[in-house]
């Protein structure tokens, strides 16, 4: 029986790029080592924060080499693999090289919009060619279609290795109907870095991260604190972060991040169409609640 190991602070890392919209694998490399010392307890590669759609196979082939050399087995490594083509995304798990990976992410498929059962069956079908653990990840904001929380109990019941989901459905009661359910051997994890504080108060085991990327230590810190029932102290924290949380979303995914990197001097603010950097008004206003947060 596969067991879950993706607990604590997930990073769901973005891709830096030069000026002329190249790979930064110099300064990837810098975040890696700056998440590792910073609280990470494992490493989300290749999935939506890292405009993976915009990728070549070569650069996300030397991505993956790279994030595999720095992390030198210290924390995990979860890597996406999912699609809306069943079939090519078995052909893609049963064709990649997975050493130095611990896990698979894989999302709903999207735009297809399938029912409950063509849900089912697309994972099912998926868990059974896969070496790894599984996790899902259900995220309806962007694929069209919510995974209910039947489904991901009926997958986690019959597949022995799926052993978590990455929430991001937005809806509390989904998430505790999930955990009031689930097997023991099935986890949740929070998708949605504005809803964490409340699902691992529920019983989620962790998340899988965007503010992350520019502040593992304090994002660390409020997940342990809840871990060791420490709720005051954890909720302070969280509260502090309130409006970044909405600010770091509200022009889209990763741009939001980015600009927060590019303010603390880590990255370049590029991202690749059809993903533009977030607004000037945004950007100042995370500059100066990041200075707030310095203070």
């Amino acid at each position: 029986m596969m067991q879950n190991i993706f607990k604590g602070l997930g990073i769901a890392l973005i891709t830096p790029f030069l000026q002329d919209g190249s790979v930064d694998y110099r300064t990837l490399k810098k975040l890696v080592e700056y998440q590792l010392d910073n609280g990470a307890d494992f490493l989300c590669i290749l999935a939506t924060t890292a405009e993976t759609p915009c990728l070549t196979r070569e650069e996300k082939d030397k991505i993956t080499e790279l994030v595999k050399e720095v992390n030198h087995g210290r924390v995990k490594i979860l890597k996406y693999c999912g699609g809306n083509n069943t079939s090519a995304v078995i052909d893609e798990i049963k064709s990649s090289d997975w050493s130095g990976i611990d896990g698979i992410l894989s999302i709903c498929p999207y735009y297809n919009k399938p029912s409950q059962e063509g849900l089912y069956q697309h994972f099912k079908a998926i868990a059974k060619v896969s070496p790894l653990p599984l996790v899902m990840y259900n995220v309806p904001g962007r694929t069209g279609v919510n995974m209910k929380a039947e489904t991901q109990v009926r997958l986690a019941n019959d597949c022995p290795n799926i052993v978590a989901v990455k929430e991001a459905s937005g809806s509390l009661e989904q998430i505790d109907e999930i955990i009031k359910n689930k097997p023991a051997d099935f986890d949740v994890i929070s998708g949605d870095d504005a809803l964490t504080f409340s699902m691992i108060a529920s019983g989620a085991v962790g998340v899988i991260s965007v503010i992350g990327n520019a502040l593992p230590k304090e994002f660390s810190r409020m997940i342990r604190l809840e871990f060791n029932g420490e709720y005051k102290s954890a909720r302070i924290i969280h509260h502090r972060f309130t409006e970044l949380y909405k600010l770091l979303f509200v022009d889209g995914n990763p741009a939001g991040v980015k600009a927060l990197l590019n303010d603390m001097g880590f990255i370049n603010n590029v991202l690749r169409l059809p993903l533009v950097p977030t607004t000037i008004k945004t950007k100042e206003r995370m500059a100066e609640i990041l200075k707030e947060l310095r203070q």
